[in-house]
């Protein structure tokens, strides 16, 4: 293990988490901007019919392959004969505001403010259904002290982690040997192993429980990892890690 010349962070429960998560919050939000419903589709039927879609797109998409929201946009808004009065860059960020505001995990500010004031490279990779520049947003919003060179969410690049594509591209934005990145996230198979295949220093982040109901609680359970790695609770304890490599 050596000292890095730049970290990579995942998303989701690992910088920041999604407090109040609530799909239907996120409809409610854009169904005042339809500007044209010739079938006069209530709120209650767009939420329905935004949801079922969703999970139908879901279970045939499988694991790898992301739904860009862009596109389920665009699917969702002529299935139903609908137009919004917005485009749909617009569209997108007052759903994903409206599921939720978003919040900072647990010293992840701290951390951020550590790795710019020691020079250490940072960056992000999601999973996620909406664009990278939405993520940009959300990130520079709630941590504004932010110096990532790159935001790549999984819509914007067709696969999902744990599939290479994004740390290959992540990697030839950096200009740097995987063995000089460190990557962090939560989930085992996502993160870690996606991180170790290209062969960069995975960081298991499993962080208190943020919410109320975490879905994600279990996502580890009876996974084992035979390579090096580290495993943290908190992000003061990778500062301390690293600290010590300095």
């Amino acid at each position: 293990m050596q000292k890095p010349e730049m970290i990579i962070f995942d998303y989701g429960r690992t910088l920041l988490y999604q407090p109040n998560f609530n799909t239907s919050n996120g409809n409610k939000a854009i169904y005042p901007y339809i500007s044209r419903n010739p079938r006069n589709i209530s709120f209650e039927e767009y939420d329905k019919t935004i949801i079922e879609l969703f999970a139908k797109i879901k279970a045939e998409r499988g694991n790898i392959i992301e739904i860009h929201e862009h596109n389920f946009l665009k699917l969702a808004m002529e299935y139903m004969d609908i137009s919004l009065s917005i485009s749909i860059e617009e569209a997108e960020e007052i759903i994903m505001n409206g599921i939720s505001q978003g919040a900072i995990m647990p010293y992840a500010d701290k951390l951020i403010d550590y790795l710019n004031s020691k020079g250490i490279r940072t960056g992000v990779i999601s999973n996620y259904c909406f664009s990278g520049n939405a993520l940009k947003r959300l990130f520079d919003r709630l941590l504004p002290r932010n110096k990532f060179e790159f935001v790549l969410a999984s819509s914007d690049y067709i696969f999902r982690k744990p599939h290479s594509i994004m740390f290959d591209i992540a990697l030839q934005k950096s200009g740097l040997s995987a063995d000089k990145v460190w990557y962090c996230g939560d989930n085992i198979v996502a993160d870690v192993q996606g991180s170790k295949n290209v062969g960069m220093f995975p960081v298991l982040y499993e962080g208190i429980t943020v919410d109320d109901v975490n879905p994600f609680a279990h996502q580890n359970d009876n996974l084992e990892i035979d390579f090096e790695y580290l495993h943290i609770q908190n992000w003061n304890e990778l500062i301390d890690i690293l600290e010590q490599m300095i």
